[in-house]
């Protein structure tokens, strides 16, 4: 077994030493760290240098366009591939397969693909889409069977309930396709999983919740012809981690990032939170119904993260030993790929690269792809005479 290990770019311009609200509506605030192309940059050749495969880039109204984003730090790193979530709403699909042909075609086959069909009507209609959630998970199935079907080659006439296309064909395909990672908690989106998504991602919960998921997602599959030897479905987890040489240290960073948000925020953010229509959003806000308190939800997996911050909610936290045995025992129940963050993304990815990933290297659960780095010695002239 080798797991996949992504990151995270923190495009809102939301990345500093505190929890950043952004996203459903809440305003991310005064952020430490601007989202330029000089610090994602450097955020970018963190994670490719500690061995990351893939960094994450969010959709939405309130962080910055994850396509020219990532095409502009395609240029400024070097092997890092991007994970670019967009909303299948608010684009064609045919040019979507055509941007996914060219970003792959001209950054040399570093694109994954992260369909977001978005859980929020008011934000949808800022860009136009008025459809219900139901709705959108039917034009998102539609969406996948057209792209997927151009990305062959195929000259396509289709003509759905949301969708149609006459005699498109691609100039040209993408190499290789891109994996398609998709989301969600309702069943209208477990359809969608089980018919298009190469990798299903779920939130952070505590296992027992997960393997449940696991196991919904892959009877789906099944039902759709999937399995082991036909299109096997892969499994990720999309969580935040804070993780230090020792479990003390991790908790206290935990506490001191807990300190640094004020009650009356948390109030205004859960408030809104609570109006959203996603699942899965529910499903974090259940885990620790606003309170600040009982926030280890299971050994060393934090809800604190979800008190001011939508989305993904919950965090790894502990010593790197410790952090490793959960991801392993996550791993045990069918997760091939992490996508993770940390506060803030620069210092987060060499706490988990340098700390977190040997250790796993150690166990067989991971390997290291890049290239070969050459360490001398950290004492000039140390072995001279010898």
């Amino acid at each position: 077994m080798s797991l996949k290990f992504h990151w995270f770019l923190p495009t809102n311009g939301g990345d500093g030493r505190h929890v950043v609200g952004g996203g459903h509506g809440v305003n991310p605030g005064q952020a430490g760290r601007p989202a330029d192309v000089a610090y994602l940059t450097q955020v970018a050749r963190a994670a490719e240098d500690n061995g990351f495969e893939a960094a994450l880039t969010p959709t939405g109204a309130w962080c910055e366009d994850a396509w020219l984003t990532t095409a502009m730090l395609s240029q400024t790193s070097e092997r890092l591939k991007f994970l670019v979530a967009f909303r299948p709403g608010v684009v064609a699909p045919y040019l979507a397969a055509q941007m996914a042909g060219t970003f792959q075609n001209l950054s040399g086959g570093r694109l994954l693909l992260n369909v977001v069909t978005g859980g929020e009507s008011h934000e949808q209609r800022m860009f136009g889409d008025f459809l219900d959630k139901d709705e959108r998970y039917e034009r998102c199935g539609e969406f996948l069977e057209i792209v997927r079907r151009l990305w062959t080659g195929e000259t396509v006439d289709f003509t759905g309930k949301h969708l149609s296309v006459e005699a498109a064909k691609l100039g040209q395909i993408p190499s290789p396709v891109p994996d398609i990672y998709f989301g969600g908690s309702s069943p209208a989106a477990g359809k969608v999983a089980a018919e298009h998504a190469d990798v299903y991602l779920t939130w952070g919960e505590p296992p027992q919740a997960v393997a449940e998921k696991i196991a919904w997602i892959r009877e789906l599959a099944a039902a759709e012809g999937r399995g082991p030897d036909n299109r096997p479905i892969r499994f990720g987890i999309r969580m935040h981690v804070i993780t230090r040489d020792t479990s003390e240290e991790a908790w206290a960073e935990a506490d001191r990032l807990l300190k640094g948000i004020d009650p009356a925020t948390i109030k205004q953010v859960q408030e809104g939170l609570r109006r959203s229509e996603s699942e899965g959003q529910r499903r974090m806000l259940d885990l620790h119904s606003g309170r600040t308190d009982e926030l280890e939800i299971y050994p060393n997996v934090w809800a604190g993260v979800g008190l001011v911050r939508g989305g993904a909610g919950t965090a790894l936290v502990g010593s790197h030993e410790e952090v490793a045995d959960r991801i392993a025992e996550y791993a045990e129940l069918g997760l091939d790929e992490f996508v993770l963050s940390a506060y803030p993304h620069l210092e987060g990815a060499y706490w988990f690269g340098e700390g977190v990933l040997p250790i796993l290297a150690e166990r067989g659960l991971w390997k290291y792809d890049g290239p070969q780095r050459h360490h001398g010695a950290s004492v000039p002239f140390a072995s001279v005479g010898r």
